[in-house]
Formats: structure tokens, C-alpha cells, sequence
């Protein structure tokens, strides 16, 4: 059955992204193209993560900005 549009979006939970998810919504909101690939290393780098491996992006953030602040 074609999408005539009527069918809801799949919702996105903050506190459980996917990474791919996660690259997603920080380059539509961000406005800077942020990858997979630029996730994947921060997490190698000790990025929190759940359990199951998803993102919580509070806590992603977090850790960013503390990483930011001990990069001086």
C-alpha cells in the first residue's frame, strides 16, 4: 500500500539513538554534516554509551563538552 502521507513518523527517543540516528538528528540540528564514522571514533574514545549501544544524547553531550574542556 503506497505512504499517502497520513501514516505517522516513527518517533526518535534522545535517550536511546542509534548512531547512525544520533549522525542524523545532530546535522539536521546542528548544521554541521556530523557522521557515523565521527561518532564511532568518539565512542572508541570512551563516549558514553547504554547498554544495548545506543546514545543517550545528553549524555553524548556531556561528554563532548567536558572532552572540549580539558582539550585546552
Amino acid at each position: 500500500m503506497p505512504d499517502n502521507g497520513d501514516s505517522p513518523r516513527p518517533s526518535l527517543n534522545p535517550t536511546a539513538l542509534s548512531v547512525a540516528d544520533a549522525a542524523l538528528v545532530l546535522t539536521r540540528t546542528g548544521g554541521i554534516q556530523v557522521t557515523q564514522s565521527m561518532i564511532e571514533r568518539d565512542v572508541a574514545d570512551g563516549a558514553p554509551t547504554n547498554a544495548d549501544g545506543t546514545l543517550n544524547l545528553v549524555h553524548y553531550a556531556a561528554w563532548l563538552v567536558q572532552e572540549m574542556a580539558g582539550a585546552d
